[in-house]
């Protein structure tokens, strides 16, 4: 199946929050939604996602996430005069919301983060008591929106006052949810994000949109670039990204914020003829995991066990052998646990454990769905969301994929150089940094205070 350019952004163009275009077709490709275990009780967190299945690929155990995300950025439209109006109205959205569907991808997931901006602008004063410190940084837990060496100059840092994120297999709960929160006039939308996951849907929806390099992508492929990145042991367990379960976070005499994480947001183009036909596998496997790792042919889910895990010294290693790093081992230097860690509520979190939790997915948007760029053409990409601790958390992971490492050690690289993992094939375009709240303060935090 094969779309016109009209057909594949239909009804982007006119903004509307409730236009798929060419993601509709996610439903029909897929054929069906994955079989899902029933949820237990709504956590108090809303950045965790229960009701998610896990398969085993190639004897690796594998997480499936939701078939269907979104997106929406914001400015606030409420003056301060009406921001405890607009927290009870958006607080009551979300409960009708969780009410008529559970927070699974069954249902609908939704998280509500919120950028510096809001804060400042808006309760300035309570942020100034009750923002989270990061102890190991000795900097604010949310840091202003930087860029990294390997970002091309054009690289936006958004200034959004907040991002809500939508999950689910169903793409009419996804937008039965960003209307019923459109619809309460507190915000000003500024972007639409779009995007899918699942296996074998990248091949086929970049075909159907006619992206450059569509037929190079592997059949069955989770991601556009062919192989699979939710490893149920790549992935931070459930409470992990949590601000108090690793100690790096002081909440605050009141602990406004606990059982809240760290968000990070963008947008990253992907040149998929790039990727297929300058690498061969193996060195696309030198690329993404580390040099010289040896898997059969076509292999797509490469175990990422804490036994795998790559040292600061094994990474410098490997760039004087084959000048080049791996992007999963450069990233697990700062990413995985150095050493056992024992939460405050008992979890025992052992060294080699992933802490990020991601949520990313693949997107045609270029570089959204909305506003869109009457230019632009569908471009193979993924709307990266990721969950750390804090802003200095994520800094550290996105730095050692550009060579810099936890130990002090900086790799010399030129930026986006081909051997410094994925950065010869990705561009980023726009990132920003956002605090996620607890379920309980999800709705204009602090404002009541």
């Amino acid at each position: 199946m094969k779309l016109t350019r009209r057909q594949a952004l239909a009804g982007a163009a006119a903004g509307a929050l409730g236009a798929s275009g060419v993601y509709e077709l996610v439903d029909r490709l897929a054929r069906s939604s994955p079989r899902r275990p029933a949820a237990g009780a709504l956590p108090p967190e809303q950045h965790i996602l229960d009701g998610l299945r896990v398969i085993t690929d190639n004897g690796v155990e594998v997480t499936v996430p939701p078939l269907h995300h979104q997106v929406v950025t914001a400015k606030v439209a409420a003056d301060g005069a009406d921001l405890r109006d607009a927290q009870r109205a958006l607080e009551n959205a979300l409960a009708r919301l969780e009410a008529k569907y559970t927070p699974t991808p069954a249902g609908l997931g939704v998280t509500v983060a919120w950028g510096l901006p809001y804060f400042e602008r808006f309760v300035p004063e309570q942020w100034r008591s009750h923002a989270p410190f990061d102890r190991r940084a000795q900097e604010p837990a949310l840091l202003p929106t930087r860029a990294f060496p390997s970002d091309p100059p054009e690289t936006t840092l958004e200034r959004n006052d907040v991002a809500i994120l939508l999950r689910s297999d169903s793409l009419a709960h996804v937008e039965d949810g960003a209307k019923t929160i459109d619809a309460l006039a507190v915000f000003h939308v500024t972007s639409i994000r779009k995007g899918f996951v699942g296996g074998g849907l990248p091949q086929k929806m970049a075909r159907a949109a006619s992206v450059p390099g569509a037929d190079l992508i592997p059949d069955g492929a989770e991601l556009f670039l062919g192989f699979t990145s939710t490893q149920s042991q790549g992935l931070g367990p459930r409470k992990i990204a949590n601000l108090e379960t690793l100690g790096y976070a002081d909440l605050g005499p009141a602990s406004y914020f606990r059982e809240g994480t760290h968000m990070h947001v963008s947008h990253i183009a992907e040149d998929l003829e790039a990727w297929y036909l300058n690498f061969d596998f193996q060195l696309r496997v030198d690329t993404a995991f580390r040099p010289h790792l040896r898997v059969p042919e076509g292999t797509q889910t490469v175990r990422q066990a804490p036994q795998d895990v790559a040292s600061p010294a094994s990474v410098e290693r490997d760039f004087h052998r084959a000048r080049t790093i791996g992007h999963s081992a450069a990233i697990q230097t700062s990413s995985r646990l150095q050493a056992d860690h024992l939460a405050e509520d008992g979890t025992l979190y052992r060294k080699g454990t992933a802490v990020p939790h991601r949520a990313d997915f693949n997107t045609l948007d270029n570089p959204f769905f909305w506003p869109v760029d009457p230019a632009a053409q569908p471009q193979a990409g993924v709307h990266f969301v990721v969950f750390n601790p804090t802003s200095d958390d994520f800094h550290r992971n996105r730095l050692a994929m550009d060579g810099v490492l936890p130990d002090g050690t900086r790799l010399p690289f030129q930026p986006r150089q081909r051997g410094q993992g994925f950065n010869d094939v990705l561009r980023t375009t726009h990132r920003q940094n956002f605090l996620v709240p607890p379920r309980r303060h999800r709705a204009f935090p602090l404002a009541e205070l």
